[in-house]
């Protein structure tokens, strides 16, 4: 009946086990009930989605076919007032609890909720799904979701330029026509391992707008970018971009682009009220926290002595603490636990820096190559409660939202800039009714890397990973709201964006955003944030982030 494995029935005993107690308890004759009901819920949720995916194959097979009769007009796949869904909005990443921490350094800290069943929402239900139901997920849920991420956009996009009806890339028309869909990779070239370039641009459009087909796209030799930010120049492609076209498809088998239209961008961050009791200091750092020959975290003891040297208001912390990498670990070359060197190296370390700064708090952001996580698939949850035995050490999610004092920052351990360099091709264009920058203009490349998230409104918007690297995020499309930088439309952008990489460490300002890239505490780097609480403008004048080296 459930035509399992021994080894998956394991897993599934797993992950009931843990979602029930926290716990890996041995399976005996009077878990077989309990065992029995988890599995018949799921094969019925399973034979829910198999019969949700077979109508909407049907209905598109009779769409595909009408087409083909010549009963529906080819290019009008979605009109103005056809609204589309958007997905429920994320739970796991929004700013909701308050928490106050009263001294001269006083501090507001809104963030995820840490309630017990937040955090058994958060945790144990994504464990259920990536330790039993990985090897059930099917590539209904999968397109559901890239489909699901295409739509949003197009409505964004329909309202921003006042679209009236969007094609179907793949329909023959003599007309300009606009589309949305997903830049993927020719299969050909793709195969190869080459990089994304002009020539084997793909574009995927959603069930809805145009079958799921995919069209290979041309630019036309007069192609003008609209909408853009003036000075930049050109658009950015890589596979999973959300983009947007006018242009039509002659027949030719391939959709000629006139026009590349900007994504709309997210909403500015409003002037944050001045208040000199506003004003704090942030020290953060990513892992891995210790050499790579070795568990003695000497670079980790001397960042500490600088931070309880200074007391910033907020340490933010982004994993990995104990690193999967590490030859150590790898090895199995220690007498700890994983728990137990995390203990001895960062909870009674933070609890010692907390007894001599106690206004300060602490923020704990895991790494998928955390071997203290359960969770080694992104979105990942926050350590588990274990982990933390101070209220003012804090445990976030991967990728997480939170604010300080009204500041709003966006953190993910995941390495999106380099990642992101990998695939990116630039396709440089004259620019028609360019939007007039807020400040300063950065077109350098590491802007233009930032820039990309911040128009894509994610904190991972590759699809799919690389090859090479897909280990070092372990995507999870089926959780993407979580990734997603913005929930709505009317969410701002973030006033700062954390993101450790491997590329060049800097801290610059992309738009209204202070973007920082700490680099590792391993490579002897890491960054100090000051905000000036007091004065007038937009957060990003008032704050002053630099890297620093450890000595």
């Amino acid at each position: 009946m459930y035509n399992l494995t021994v080894e998956s029935l394991s897993y599934k005993w797993q992950a009931l086990s843990y979602s029930n107690t926290r716990t890996l308890a041995i399976f005996t004759l009077q878990s077989v009930p309990d065992l029995k009901a988890r599995l018949q819920q799921e094969l019925g949720k399973l034979n829910a989605t198999k019969q949700e995916a077979a109508s909407r194959s049907a209905a598109i097979f009779e769409r595909g076919r009408g087409r083909a009769r010549g009963i529906a007009k080819a290019p009008m796949a979605r009109t103005l007032d056809a609204g589309l869904k958007i997905g429920p909005l994320r739970s796991g990443i929004i700013k909701s609890e308050v928490s106050e921490f009263s001294g001269p350094s006083r501090v507001v800290f809104e963030g995820p909720r840490s309630d017990e069943q937040s955090l058994k929402n958060r945790a144990c239900e994504r464990i259920v799904d990536h330790t039993a139901r990985l090897l059930i997920v099917h590539a209904a849920q999968i397109g559901t979701s890239l489909d699901d991420r295409i739509d949003e956009f197009a409505d964004l996009v329909q309202r921003h330029y006042h679209v009236d009806e969007f094609a179907d890339p793949s329909a023959a028309t003599e007309e300009t026509t606009t589309v949305v869909g997903r830049i993927v990779h020719d299969a050909e070239v793709s195969a190869s391992g080459a990089k994304l370039n002009e020539s084997s641009l793909v574009l995927e459009s959603s069930r809805m707008m145009g079958s799921g087909v995919r069209v290979p796209i041309r630019f036309a030799p007069e192609t003008k970018l609209r909408g853009g930010i003036k000075g930049i120049g050109g658009m950015s492609f890589f596979p999973g971009a959300i983009v947007a076209l006018r242009g039509r498809n002659g027949g030719g088998g391939f959709f000629l682009v006139e026009e590349l239209l900007s994504l709309p961008p997210i909403k500015m961050p409003s002037s944050p009220p001045s208040d000199a009791n506003a004003t704090f200091s942030m020290c953060i750092a990513c892992g891995p926290f210790s050499l790579d020959s070795d568990l003695e975290y000497k670079p980790w003891a001397s960042l500490l002595d600088k931070v309880k040297e200074s007391k910033p208001a907020v340490v933010l912390l982004i994993g990995p603490f104990v690193d999967a990498t590490n030859s150590r670990i790898k090895d199995g070359d220690t007498d700890e636990t994983p728990r137990q060197l995390f203990e001895r190296q960062f909870t009674e370390r933070l609890q010692d820096f907390l007894v001599q700064s106690p206004d300060s708090t602490v923020l704990l952001v895991p790494s998928i190559n955390d071997v203290i996580s359960d969770h080694a698939v992104f979105p990942q949850c926050e350590l588990g409660p274990e982990f933390s035995k101070d209220p003012r050490i804090r445990l976030l999610p991967n990728p997480c939202r939170f604010s300080v004092n009204g500041i709003s920052f966006a953190v993910t351990s995941v390495d999106t800039l380099f990642h992101l360099r990998k695939e990116e091709f630039f396709k440089r264009t004259p620019e028609v009714d360019p939007l007039t920058p807020t400040s300063e203009l950065a077109t350098d490349g590491m802007s233009i890397l930032a820039r990309n998230m911040l128009q894509q409104r994610s904190f991972y918007p590759i699809f799919p990973t690389p090859f090479d690297v897909a280990h070092e995020v372990n995507l999870d499309v089926t959780h993407s709201e979580e990734i997603k930088l913005v929930e709505s439309e009317d969410e701002c952008a973030p006033d700062v964006l954390v993101f450790p990489s491997r590329l060049k460490q800097f801290s610059k300002v992309v738009d209204s955003t202070a973007i920082i890239n700490p680099s590792f505490l391993s490579k002897g780097n890491y960054a100090l944030l000051s905000y000036v609480g007091q004065g007038s403008g937009l957060a990003k004048d008032r704050i002053t982030a630099d890297i620093s080296r450890i000595s």
